[in-house]
Formats: C-alpha cells, structure tokens, sequence
C-alpha cells in the first residue's frame, strides 16, 4: 500500500512539468505552421549576407590597423580553408600574428577555426582565461575572448581568439549563432570574421613570462582589431567606411 501511495505522489509531482513541456511543445508547432505551409523555412533559406564583398575583399587587402604597420602579408591553408595572415608591428615590438578567416558565403557558420589553428601550430596550452575588452566604435562593440599561454621549441605567445561580428564578439560559435537569428527575424544577417591574435611573451619558467602580463597589450590590440573590422569589413549596411 505504502508503494502504490509514493507512486502515486511521484506521478502527481511530474505532472505539472509534463504539462509546462507539452504547453511549449504546441507552442513551437504553431510558431512554425506557417513556415511549413509555405515551404520557407528561415533556416533554410536565410537572408542574404549584404557585405560578402567586403568580406571576400579583406583576404585580398588585408586589414588596416591603426597604428600598426604591417610587415608581412600572406594566405595560408589552416584546416583546408584559406586564412589571411598578417605580420603586425610597432616601434620595436616584436612583430606579433594577426590571422583573420571571414564568413564565405550565406550559409557560412563558425565551426572549428580553433581546433583548426591549434592543428596548423602544433603547440603546447595552458592558463586559460576570458579577456573582455570594449571597442571604441559606434555602436560600443563589448567582446569576450579566449585567452591562453602557447608554446613550441621556439617562442611563448600569448593567444587571443574571438568571432567578431558588428557589434559584439565572442570566442563561442553558439553565441552567433544566436545574434544571427535575432537579425534573421527582422530580414538581416550578421556577418563574422574569425580572429587569432598570436603575440610573443618571455619563455615559460621565467618571471615575465606570466601571461597576465601581456593582458594590456592584448586588449589594447583587440580593440583596435575589432574597430577595424567594423570599420572595414563588418558594416552591416554592405558599406565600409
């Protein structure tokens, strides 16, 4: 008797959140009748991306980046697709790696551009942290990147990596995706570009070699990366300034 009362109860309890689930169930059928009567499912079909020639211009011309002269100025396959890689210097810095991969097409997404990077480097990781910096463009562009220690036989560098898009950024491709979406419901697209900051540092096992001590450079450098982009390639109006 005592059993068959907790089943019962059990059963009562889950009840409520099996109705909620049914509730959103329906919901997300209503919601996409309409796409399915007519054939046109948004994410079948998403709007067109309106600066693509900008984006496909900047493996060509490279990226202009304000005080930063660039020194060298190349394509390279990284993971089969062609990645834009520029050698970037200041006064008597060394020079630092600045690898940008732009959206190709409509249906272009983020996918695997770090793992990619990591396969190309063949290098060693570790510290790794976010590095948020706010770009001085309008509109305010609040990125979030992925920061990290690498290594190899040769050099220490501190990596920083973010999807940039007008706007925003973030070193997660779920995060467009999201920010896509919300442009897709109002007939526009938010384009990226993949960015991979690689700036050297002092050896592993030495006291400047501390990652945190490259911080103010790295977020220095992002944000002007990142307002070059917007500048350049990322205006969502097709235009660049």
């Amino acid at each position: 008797m005592k059993t068959a009362s907790v089943s019962k109860l059990i059963e009562r309890s889950q009840l409520p959140k099996v109705l909620v689930l049914c509730f959103l169930l329906l919901m997300v059928a209503i919601a996409a009748v309409p796409s399915y009567l007519s054939g046109q499912w948004s994410w079948a079909h998403p709007p067109k991306v309106a600066n693509l020639k900008q984006l496909k211009n900047l493996q060509q011309q490279g990226l202009t980046i304000p005080g930063w002269k660039t020194v060298k100025q190349e394509l390279e396959i990284v993971g089969g697709h062609k990645w834009l890689t520029q050698e970037i210097q200041r006064e008597d810095q060394k020079p630092i790696t600045l690898r940008l991969f732009p959206q190709k097409d409509d249906k272009g997404q983020p996918e695997v551009e770090w793992m990619d990077i990591n396969g190309v480097e063949q290098w060693q990781t570790d510290s790794y942290r976010q590095l948020q910096f706010t770009a001085p463009t309008s509109p305010i562009a609040k990125v979030e990147s992925q920061f990290f220690r690498a290594w190899n036989q040769q050099q220490t560098y501190a990596v920083v990596q973010w999807y940039a898009w007008s706007g925003g950024g973030h070193p997660a491709p779920s995060q467009w995706f999201f920010a896509d979406r919300s442009a897709q419901r109002e007939g526009s697209r938010v384009p990226w570009v993949a960015v991979s900051l690689k700036i050297p540092i002092a050896p592993l096992g030495t006291i400047d070699g501390e990652i945190e001590k490259a911080r103010p450079l790295a977020i220095s450098l992002g944000e002007t990366v990142q307002a070059a982009l917007m500048a350049q390639v990322l205006k969502t109006d097709g235009k660049s300034q």
